[in-house]
């Protein structure tokens, strides 16, 4: 293995990822998954270890990952 790659690759700014901006777009892929699901029926959410598993009441299923908020109290 050729170390000097390896490490050019941990110092590469790909690796400098801005939160606020990996938020927005989970946000902006999150709600465009939410617009198509207007009208429809929700049968069940199974949250899962990794994700949310939505089902409709058509069958359809959709996966939402990485939820980076918080739960609000009533």
């Amino acid at each position: 293995m050729d170390h000097s790659k390896v490490s050019e690759l941990q110092t590469s700014d790909l690796l400098d990822i801005d939160p606020d901006a990996l938020r927005e777009a989970e946000r902006v892929f999150a709600q465009g998954i939410l617009d198509t699901m207007a009208g429809k029926q929700v049968l069940r959410a199974i949250y899962e270890e990794t994700r949310v598993v939505v089902v409709m009441s058509d069958g359809s299923e959709y996966y939402f990952y990485g939820f980076m908020g918080e739960s609000k109290g009533r």
